[in-house]
């Protein structure tokens, strides 16, 4: 599965993800164009993978959990959105800087706002395990946002 770099914004959102699927060889079906949609309105905050299944099922109640979850898995394996688990709950968002496809985050406390963070701390790693090999890694940043700090959010 290879990621292409494209930038999207606003309306190209889903149509950037349609030439992702395409060039990884995916049929394009109306349930996968409704499962991008709704996760296109997930750009700055993580959303449970069963609230991305519970919305399928709305739409499509035929439609098998398996066929939801191998989708988000697809999806995650050409670059189109990210996961991550925390607390044992596995959860997405879309991505849409496909032009700066490693990057990591700032995730809001409060609001869950997700922030990206472009700079790598993997040199600062590397250089303290001489001879190692590291070959994967994810860094995330917890805090409080600026939003919620101005408007003083308990």
């Amino acid at each position: 599965m290879s990621p292409i770099t494209i930038n999207c914004g606003g309306e190209e959102m889903i149509d950037v993800a349609v030439k992702i699927l395409q060039k990884n060889k995916y049929k394009i079906t109306k349930q996968r164009i409704s499962m991008l949609e709704y996760l296109s309105h997930f750009q700055e905050q993580y959303i449970n993978v069963a609230a991305v299944d519970k919305y399928m099922h709305e739409i499509y109640p035929g439609m098998s959990h398996n066929t939801i979850y191998r989708n988000i898995k697809e999806f995650q394996e050409v670059g189109i959105i990210e996961q991550r688990t925390r607390d044992g709950i596995a959860c997405v968002k879309y991505q849409c800087d496909f032009v700066h496809q490693h990057h990591h985050h700032f995730i809001c406390k409060k609001c869950g706002k997700v922030q990206e963070v472009q700079m790598c701390p993997l040199d600062f790693f590397e250089e303290q395990l001489p001879g190692c090999e590291i070959d994967d890694h994810h860094f995330e940043l917890y805090g409080i946002c600026a939003d919620c700090i101005r408007l003083g959010k308990d």
